[in-house]
C-alpha cells in the first residue's frame, strides 16, 4: 500500500494543523496506522496510533491532550489533528501502516511509510 501525507506547514506556537494521510488500497481499512515524527538530528519517534477500526488509540506523552488521531476507512485516510502546537513539535511527520489491525507503537512494526510532511512551529 502507498501512503501520501499532506497538511504540513508553518504555524505559530499555540496554533493548529491537521495532517492527512491517504492510502492507495482498500486493504488499508484492515491495517493499523500511525503517525511518527523526526526532528533534525533526532531519531524518528512515535506520535500516535490507532487500530484498524479506529476505536483503539494510543498517544505519546508529548501528544496526549493536544493531538487526535482518527481514520475514515471509507476514504482510506488517517488524520492527525494537532492543536496547542509548540516549537518542539517541529519535525517531519510520517504516516505509517502495518498489516495486522491491532494497535502498534513501534517503528519496527510498520512496513509502509508515507513520504513525510514538514511541520514548522515558530515561537
Amino acid at each position: 500500500v502507498q501512503l501520501q501525507a499532506s497538511g504540513g506547514g508553518l504555524v505559530q506556537a499555540g496554533g493548529s494543523l491537521r495532517l492527512s494521510c491517504a492510502a492507495s488500497q482498500r486493504t488499508f481499512s484492515s491495517y493499523a496506522a500511525g503517525w511518527f515524527r523526526q526532528a533534525p538530528g533526532k531519531e524518528r519517534e512515535f506520535v500516535a496510533a490507532l487500530n484498524w477500526s479506529g476505536r483503539s488509540t494510543y498517544y505519546a506523552d508529548s501528544a496526549k491532550g493536544r493531538f487526535t488521531i482518527s481514520r475514515d476507512n471509507a476514504k482510506n485516510t488517517v488524520d492527525l489533528q494537532m492543536s496547542s502546537l509548540k516549537p518542539e513539535d517541529t519535525a517531519v511527520y510520517y504516516c505509517a501502516a502495518a498489516q495486522g489491525g491491532w494497535l502498534k507503537a513501534s517503528t519496527y512494526d510498520y512496513g509502509y511509510w508515507g513520504q513525510g510532511t514538514l511541520v514548522t512551529v515558530s515561537s
